[in-house]
């Protein structure tokens, strides 16, 4: 019985290889549903992995409190008049959380300005960052070299400034940036005591507002009380027919909370904490928790929308093979008959027509899986887009390929097998 069917194997292979250039044409549509299969839901998986890194260094325990310009005038008479615009976090804001909020452990208040940063003939638009000395532990930044602020710059209101790497290749291109001098409206000097090495750009985001023109990891960090008293909370906006001035405290605040099942319940506290200061609302509350669960949920229906799409090429290469076996059984009409007339049984012609369907489908499934694998590095090398190949996509779209392949191709088997010998013989 193993013989036998092991010849079956051999005549259902031989049979495709006497038209090698059809049974390629046919299996081309099994080779790019697995392909796209693979292909789709690799980009898929490394477009949702960015996203989801990013919330993740934002911090699971974290919660985030940044200042929201509230709605500017858009009158004539508004655009012309000059007026101060206050609004946002207070420095009072940060103790009264930490009094009346018990699950929040720590919190960092930053203030931002864009500024254009100056050392000798050299400038770029960055972002000054005033911030406590435990941001590097509470952020995703790693030193590189020399130090980062500590208490006595804060204490004392120190001229000391710590700066990302890539803003140190820009302004201290040939030369060591330790110690040396950084400029800011070509009146406030600080001294540069270390270079950092920033993963994450969500911070350097102006709270409410764009980065046009200076880079994401474009960063100055100095003190929070230097930032104060050297470069003020008052911004200064010019515009045609006249300017406006806004004053603002803390741009953020980023509360660490004691534990991950309490994100949600802390969330509540700080708004109502924060309430009675705030009638306006003049702040915004983001939960990277609650996001990271909106882009998993997201990852899931968009794994689920582009594996459907792939899976209708599958389907669409199953019926092509089923259309060529059609074709095939009427062409071989007098082949089945002679062989039912030599003694062969039903069963043995549905498994030989069975086998090259499955042929085809195995074989367009193997090719499909390499060009599956290969295409996502393609676009990871080129395109500069991540890509994550998993191994679950890769076996569900070969086990598909191999399902459809059998599925379509029982109908053919079975209409070859009960053709009545007779009538086989006679057909020319």
């Amino acid at each position: 019985m193993g013989l036998a069917f092991i010849r079956v194997i051999q005549i259902g292979i031989k049979s495709l290889m006497l038209h090698k250039m059809r049974s390629l044409l046919t299996m081309m549509g099994i080779i790019f549903g697995v392909c796209s299969v693979i292909a789709m839901l690799a980009i898929g998986e490394g477009a949702s992995y960015e996203a989801q890194e990013a919330i993740r260094k934002l911090g699971s325990r974290n919660i985030i409190i940044r200042s929201v310009q509230p709605p500017k005038g858009q009158s004539a008479a508004d655009s012309k008049r000059t007026y101060t615009a206050t609004y946002g976090l207070k420095t009072n804001d940060v103790a009264h959380l930490m009094e009346t909020v018990p699950t929040i452990e720590r919190a960092l208040a930053k203030r931002r300005y864009r500024l254009e940063a100056r050392h000798g003939q050299r400038k770029a638009a960055c972002a000054v960052w005033g911030t406590e000395p435990h941001h590097l532990e509470m952020s995703q930044a790693r030193l590189i070299k020399g130090r980062f602020l500590n208490e006595n710059d804060e204490r004392y209101r120190s001229n000391a400034c710590v700066i990302t790497d890539s803003l140190a290749k820009e302004l201290f291109p040939a030369e060591e940036p330790l110690d040396g001098m950084v400029k800011f409206n070509n009146k406030d000097v600080f001294v540069v005591v270390g270079v950092i090495q920033e993963t994450g750009s969500a911070q350097a985001r102006a709270p409410g507002g764009d980065t046009a023109g200076e880079a994401l990891d474009a960063n100055i960090y100095i003190s929070l009380k230097s930032a104060h008293a050297r470069l003020g909370t008052l911004f200064l906006e010019r515009s045609a027919g006249g300017y406006s001035r806004e004053r603002v405290e803390l741009h953020e605040l980023v509360t660490e909370i004691d534990a991950v099942e309490n994100v949600e319940a802390t969330k509540s506290s700080i708004a109502a904490a924060l309430k009675k200061s705030h009638p306006k609302q003049d702040y915004e509350i983001i939960v990277p928790l609650e996001l990271l669960r909106q882009a998993e949920q997201t990852k899931r229906i968009f794994n689920i929308v582009l594996g459907s799409i792939a899976g209708i090429s599958l389907i669409v290469g199953g019926i092509g093979i089923m259309n060529i076996m059609l074709a095939t059984v009427t062409e071989r009409t007098r082949e089945i008959g002679i062989r039912r007339a030599l003694g062969a049984r039903k069963q043995q012609i549905v498994t030989q027509f069975l086998v090259e369907t499955i042929v085809l489908s195995i074989g367009g499934g193997l090719v499909g899986v390499v060009l599956g694998v290969a295409l996502p590095f393609a676009v990871e090398h080129f395109a500069e887009m991540k890509t994550i190949v998993t191994l679950p996509s890769v076996v569900l779209a070969f086990l598909i390929s191999a399902v459809v392949g059998v599925v379509f191709g029982v109908y053919p088997a079975r209409r070859a097998a009960d053709l009545d010998p007779i009538e086989a013989l006679r057909h020319a």
